[in-house]
Protein backbone atom coordinates (compact mmCIF):
# COMPACT_ATOMS: atom_id res chain seq x y z
CA UNK A 1 0.00 0.00 0.00
CA UNK A 2 2.68 2.70 -1.17
CA UNK A 3 1.38 6.12 -0.17
CA UNK A 4 4.58 8.44 -1.15
CA UNK A 5 6.46 11.01 0.88
CA UNK A 6 6.84 14.83 0.23
CA UNK A 7 10.08 16.74 0.03
CA UNK A 8 11.12 18.82 3.15
CA UNK A 9 13.06 22.68 2.81
CA UNK A 10 13.97 24.61 5.91
CA UNK A 11 15.71 27.89 5.01
CA UNK A 12 17.62 30.11 7.37
CA UNK A 13 14.74 29.35 10.04
CA UNK A 14 15.90 30.72 13.40
CA UNK A 15 13.73 30.52 16.35
CA UNK A 16 14.57 32.35 20.01
CA UNK A 17 11.97 31.28 23.19
CA UNK A 18 10.74 34.54 25.19
CA UNK A 19 13.52 35.34 27.53
CA UNK A 20 16.32 33.16 26.06
CA UNK A 21 19.53 34.53 24.90
CA UNK A 22 20.27 31.98 22.38
CA UNK A 23 18.75 30.68 19.98
CA UNK A 24 17.66 27.65 20.02
CA UNK A 25 17.40 27.00 15.83
CA UNK A 26 19.54 29.44 14.23
CA UNK A 27 20.05 29.81 11.03
CA UNK A 28 19.09 26.60 10.06
CA UNK A 29 19.19 25.43 6.38
CA UNK A 30 17.96 21.57 5.90
CA UNK A 31 16.69 19.84 2.95
CA UNK A 32 15.28 16.28 2.95
CA UNK A 33 14.20 14.20 0.04
CA UNK A 34 10.65 12.71 -0.53
CA UNK A 35 10.48 9.58 0.91
CA UNK A 36 13.89 9.95 2.94
CA UNK A 37 14.01 8.77 6.57
CA UNK A 38 16.24 11.33 8.43
CA UNK A 39 17.12 11.49 12.51
CA UNK A 40 18.10 14.52 13.57
CA UNK A 41 20.51 13.99 16.55
CA UNK A 42 22.32 15.71 19.55
CA UNK A 43 22.20 16.35 22.96
CA UNK A 44 19.56 17.60 24.92
CA UNK A 45 19.28 21.53 24.23
CA UNK A 46 20.18 21.24 20.93
CA UNK A 47 17.58 22.69 18.79
CA UNK A 48 16.57 19.03 17.55
CA UNK A 49 12.68 18.74 19.22
CA UNK A 50 12.89 22.33 18.42
CA UNK A 51 13.07 22.47 14.43
CA UNK A 52 10.99 18.75 14.26
CA UNK A 53 7.94 21.37 15.53
CA UNK A 54 8.34 24.17 12.88
CA UNK A 55 7.95 21.65 10.40
CA UNK A 56 4.05 21.23 11.44
CA UNK A 57 3.56 24.67 12.50
CA UNK A 58 3.23 23.79 16.40
CA UNK A 59 6.18 26.60 16.61
CA UNK A 60 6.63 28.98 14.43
CA UNK A 61 10.20 30.63 13.55
CA UNK A 62 10.83 34.22 14.17
CA UNK A 63 12.75 34.10 10.94
CA UNK A 64 12.96 32.13 7.66
CA UNK A 65 10.72 29.40 5.84
CA UNK A 66 10.17 26.06 5.21
CA UNK A 67 7.97 24.18 2.82
CA UNK A 68 6.67 20.80 2.63
CA UNK A 69 6.08 19.21 -0.74
CA UNK A 70 7.09 22.15 -2.42
CA UNK A 71 4.74 24.94 -0.82
CA UNK A 72 5.34 27.35 1.89
CA UNK A 73 3.86 26.37 5.12
CA UNK A 74 2.94 29.50 6.07
CA UNK A 75 -0.07 29.34 3.38
CA UNK A 76 -2.08 26.63 4.32
CA UNK A 77 -4.39 26.77 7.66
CA UNK A 78 -1.96 25.18 10.72
CA UNK A 79 -4.98 22.43 11.46
CA UNK A 80 -5.30 21.57 7.68
CA UNK A 81 -1.27 21.28 7.44
CA UNK A 82 -1.25 18.89 10.66
CA UNK A 83 -3.67 16.43 9.48
CA UNK A 84 -1.51 15.64 6.87
CA UNK A 85 1.49 15.41 8.57
CA UNK A 86 1.76 12.60 11.34
CA UNK A 87 3.03 13.10 14.54
CA UNK A 88 4.64 10.93 17.53
CA UNK A 89 6.18 11.33 21.06
CA UNK A 90 6.92 9.81 23.92
CA UNK A 91 4.12 10.69 25.69
CA UNK A 92 1.95 8.94 23.16
CA UNK A 93 -1.44 10.94 24.19
CA UNK A 94 -3.98 7.62 23.38
CA UNK A 95 -7.46 8.91 24.35
CA UNK A 96 -8.03 6.64 27.68
CA UNK A 97 -11.91 6.88 27.05
CA UNK A 98 -11.80 5.52 23.38
CA UNK A 99 -11.24 2.28 22.24
CA UNK A 100 -7.56 1.53 19.84
CA UNK A 101 -10.14 1.85 16.91
CA UNK A 102 -11.72 4.89 18.11
CA UNK A 103 -8.05 6.52 18.69
CA UNK A 104 -6.52 5.62 15.38
CA UNK A 105 -10.25 6.70 13.48
CA UNK A 106 -9.85 10.45 15.02
CA UNK A 107 -7.55 11.54 11.64
CA UNK A 108 -9.99 9.97 9.26
CA UNK A 109 -12.98 10.70 10.71
CA UNK A 110 -12.22 14.20 11.20
CA UNK A 111 -11.10 14.42 7.28
CA UNK A 112 -14.95 13.04 6.90
CA UNK A 113 -14.12 9.32 5.39
CA UNK A 114 -17.17 7.20 5.08
CA UNK A 115 -17.09 4.03 7.96
CA UNK A 116 -16.43 1.68 5.95
CA UNK A 117 -13.14 3.16 5.16
CA UNK A 118 -12.36 3.80 8.33
CA UNK A 119 -13.06 0.71 9.42
CA UNK A 120 -10.83 -0.95 6.63
CA UNK A 121 -7.76 1.80 7.68
CA UNK A 122 -7.84 0.73 11.01
CA UNK A 123 -7.41 -2.79 10.60
CA UNK A 124 -4.79 -2.61 7.82
CA UNK A 125 -3.05 -0.43 10.32
CA UNK A 126 -2.79 -2.73 13.26
CA UNK A 127 -1.86 -5.25 11.09
CA UNK A 128 1.31 -3.16 9.98
CA UNK A 129 2.47 -2.33 13.07
CA UNK A 130 1.91 -6.17 14.46
CA UNK A 131 -1.32 -5.71 16.53
CA UNK A 132 -4.11 -8.38 15.57
CA UNK A 133 -7.33 -6.33 14.65
CA UNK A 134 -9.69 -8.73 15.94
CA UNK A 135 -7.64 -8.60 19.48
CA UNK A 136 -6.89 -5.20 19.80
CA UNK A 137 -9.51 -2.95 18.36
CA UNK A 138 -11.92 -2.89 21.14
CA UNK A 139 -9.41 -2.63 23.87
CA UNK A 140 -8.60 0.60 25.72
CA UNK A 141 -5.36 2.16 26.24
CA UNK A 142 -5.27 0.70 29.65
CA UNK A 143 -5.06 -2.15 28.91
CA UNK A 144 -2.17 -2.27 26.56
CA UNK A 145 1.78 -1.97 27.83
CA UNK A 146 3.93 0.50 26.83
CA UNK A 147 5.53 -0.70 23.08
CA UNK A 148 1.60 -1.42 22.48
CA UNK A 149 0.89 2.69 23.36
CA UNK A 150 3.52 3.20 20.64
CA UNK A 151 2.54 1.15 18.31
CA UNK A 152 -1.29 2.52 17.90
CA UNK A 153 0.27 5.66 18.12
CA UNK A 154 2.25 4.77 15.13
CA UNK A 155 -1.09 3.69 13.58
CA UNK A 156 -2.85 6.80 14.32
CA UNK A 157 -0.50 8.95 13.53
CA UNK A 158 -0.59 7.16 10.05
CA UNK A 159 -4.30 6.62 9.45
CA UNK A 160 -4.62 9.84 7.30
CA UNK A 161 -2.40 8.43 4.82
CA UNK A 162 0.07 11.56 5.92
CA UNK A 163 2.83 12.17 3.39
CA UNK A 164 5.20 12.82 6.33
CA UNK A 165 5.93 11.67 9.99
CA UNK A 166 7.49 13.45 12.66
CA UNK A 167 8.60 11.55 15.51
CA UNK A 168 9.71 13.39 18.64
CA UNK A 169 12.03 10.48 21.04
CA UNK A 170 8.95 8.27 20.91
CA UNK A 171 10.61 5.22 21.54
CA UNK A 172 12.28 6.41 24.74
CA UNK A 173 9.81 5.60 27.49
CA UNK A 174 10.38 1.61 26.89
CA UNK A 175 12.53 -0.72 27.75
CA UNK A 176 15.67 -2.40 25.64
CA UNK A 177 14.10 -5.02 24.32
CA UNK A 178 10.82 -3.53 23.02
CA UNK A 179 12.63 -0.70 21.94
CA UNK A 180 14.83 -2.51 19.70
CA UNK A 181 11.58 -3.76 17.91
CA UNK A 182 9.56 -1.32 17.70
CA UNK A 183 12.95 0.54 15.64
CA UNK A 184 13.01 -2.73 13.18
CA UNK A 185 8.94 -1.94 13.07
CA UNK A 186 9.64 1.83 11.81
CA UNK A 187 12.30 0.95 9.45
CA UNK A 188 10.17 -1.73 7.83
CA UNK A 189 6.53 0.72 8.01
CA UNK A 190 8.67 3.37 5.86
CA UNK A 191 10.22 0.82 3.46
CA UNK A 192 6.42 -0.13 3.26
CA UNK A 193 4.87 3.23 2.47
CA UNK A 194 7.92 5.35 1.57
CA UNK A 195 6.90 7.98 3.87
CA UNK A 196 8.81 11.01 4.43
CA UNK A 197 9.81 10.24 8.35
CA UNK A 198 12.05 12.72 10.41
CA UNK A 199 12.92 11.25 14.05
CA UNK A 200 14.60 13.16 16.70
CA UNK A 201 16.76 11.05 19.17
CA UNK A 202 19.99 11.75 21.46
CA UNK A 203 20.78 8.22 21.30
CA UNK A 204 23.64 7.40 19.24
CA UNK A 205 22.83 4.01 18.54
CA UNK A 206 19.51 4.15 18.06
CA UNK A 207 20.18 6.79 14.84
CA UNK A 208 22.88 4.41 13.55
CA UNK A 209 20.21 1.59 13.39
CA UNK A 210 17.44 3.52 11.10
CA UNK A 211 18.52 6.06 9.88
CA UNK A 212 18.90 6.94 5.95
CA UNK A 213 20.83 10.06 6.78
CA UNK A 214 21.76 11.44 10.12
CA UNK A 215 21.82 15.41 10.95
CA UNK A 216 23.71 16.14 13.22
CA UNK A 217 22.52 19.64 15.38
CA UNK A 218 24.80 21.55 18.44
CA UNK A 219 23.89 24.58 19.91
CA UNK A 220 21.03 25.47 17.43
CA UNK A 221 22.95 24.54 14.35
CA UNK A 222 23.15 21.47 11.79
CA UNK A 223 27.09 20.67 12.09
CA UNK A 224 26.63 17.54 10.05
CA UNK A 225 24.34 16.23 7.66
CA UNK A 226 25.08 12.61 5.65
CA UNK A 227 25.17 9.20 5.95
CA UNK A 228 25.55 7.22 8.67
CA UNK A 229 28.49 5.40 7.70
CA UNK A 230 29.82 9.03 6.42
CA UNK A 231 29.56 10.64 9.22
CA UNK A 232 30.92 7.65 11.52
CA UNK A 233 34.25 7.74 9.01
CA UNK A 234 34.40 11.37 8.55
CA UNK A 235 32.79 13.36 11.12
CA UNK A 236 33.21 17.18 10.06
CA UNK A 237 33.72 18.48 14.02
CA UNK A 238 35.60 17.32 17.00
CA UNK A 239 31.76 17.28 18.58
CA UNK A 240 30.54 15.02 16.15
CA UNK A 241 33.91 12.70 16.60
CA UNK A 242 33.00 12.80 20.18
CA UNK A 243 29.58 12.30 19.96
CA UNK A 244 29.61 9.19 17.60
CA UNK A 245 32.69 7.62 19.56
CA UNK A 246 33.86 7.49 15.65
CA UNK A 247 37.36 6.05 17.16
CA UNK A 248 36.10 3.27 18.66
CA UNK A 249 34.09 2.62 16.06
CA UNK A 250 36.78 2.40 13.70
CA UNK A 251 38.08 0.42 15.90
CA UNK A 252 35.39 -2.06 15.87
CA UNK A 253 35.25 -1.50 12.19
CA UNK A 254 38.52 -3.39 11.94
CA UNK A 255 37.91 -6.12 14.77
CA UNK A 256 34.31 -7.15 12.48
CA UNK A 257 34.32 -9.70 9.58
CA UNK A 258 32.25 -9.49 6.44
CA UNK A 259 31.14 -12.99 7.86
CA UNK A 260 30.00 -11.65 11.00
CA UNK A 261 28.33 -8.85 9.14
CA UNK A 262 26.87 -10.32 5.44
CA UNK A 263 22.95 -11.57 5.15
CA UNK A 264 22.12 -14.37 2.91
CA UNK A 265 23.29 -13.75 -1.29
CA UNK A 266 20.92 -11.51 -2.79
CA UNK A 267 20.17 -11.75 -6.88
CA UNK A 268 21.16 -8.72 -8.56
CA UNK A 269 23.91 -7.23 -11.00
CA UNK A 270 27.45 -8.72 -10.50
CA UNK A 271 29.22 -7.42 -7.50
CA UNK A 272 32.36 -6.91 -6.21
CA UNK A 273 33.72 -9.75 -4.60
CA UNK A 274 35.73 -9.99 -0.76
CA UNK A 275 36.36 -12.43 1.52
CA UNK A 276 34.37 -13.61 4.62
CA UNK A 277 37.66 -12.42 6.53
CA UNK A 278 37.67 -9.10 5.20
CA UNK A 279 37.70 -6.33 7.87
CA UNK A 280 34.24 -4.33 8.01
CA UNK A 281 36.59 -1.21 7.45
CA UNK A 282 37.81 -2.46 4.20
CA UNK A 283 34.47 -3.08 2.88
CA UNK A 284 32.89 -0.15 4.14
CA UNK A 285 35.85 1.37 1.85
CA UNK A 286 35.14 -0.55 -1.07
CA UNK A 287 31.51 0.74 -0.64
CA UNK A 288 32.38 4.35 -0.20
CA UNK A 289 34.35 4.01 -3.48
CA UNK A 290 30.96 3.31 -5.41
CA UNK A 291 30.40 -0.72 -5.11
CA UNK A 292 26.57 -1.10 -4.84
CA UNK A 293 27.09 -4.47 -3.45
CA UNK A 294 29.45 -6.72 -2.35
CA UNK A 295 29.49 -10.65 -2.72
CA UNK A 296 31.55 -12.58 0.06
CA UNK A 297 32.82 -15.56 -1.30
CA UNK A 298 34.97 -18.13 0.36
CA UNK A 299 36.07 -21.53 -1.11
CA UNK A 300 34.56 -20.76 -4.19
CA UNK A 301 31.17 -20.29 -3.06
CA UNK A 302 29.17 -16.95 -2.47
CA UNK A 303 28.01 -17.08 1.17
CA UNK A 304 26.12 -14.40 1.60
CA UNK A 305 25.96 -10.48 0.36
CA UNK A 306 27.17 -6.73 2.11
CA UNK A 307 25.81 -3.29 1.70
CA UNK A 308 25.30 -0.37 3.55
CA UNK A 309 22.63 -1.32 6.38
CA UNK A 310 24.18 -4.67 6.79
CA UNK A 311 26.95 -2.71 8.13
CA UNK A 312 24.88 -0.56 10.15
CA UNK A 313 22.94 -3.25 11.48
CA UNK A 314 26.50 -5.05 13.01
CA UNK A 315 27.94 -1.59 14.20
CA UNK A 316 24.65 -0.98 16.28
CA UNK A 317 24.73 -4.33 17.49
CA UNK A 318 28.02 -4.85 19.23
CA UNK A 319 28.91 -2.77 22.43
Amino acid sequence: MPEGGASIRARDVHVRYPGQRREAVAGVDLEIEAGRFVVLLGPSGCGKSTLLRTFNRLIEPQQGTIEVGGVDIRSVDPVALRRSIGYVIQAVGLFPHLTVAQNIAIVPELLRWDKERIAARVDELLRLVRLDPERYRTRRPRELSGGEQQRVGVARALAGRPHTLLMDEPFGAVDAIVRSALQEEIVEIHRALGTTIVFVTHDVNEALRIAERIVVMQEGRIVQNDTPLRILTNPSTPFVSELLETRDVVRRLGLLKAKDAMTPPSDGPAATVISGETSLRDALNLLLDGAHRLDVVDEGRRRGSLVFDDIRRALAATP
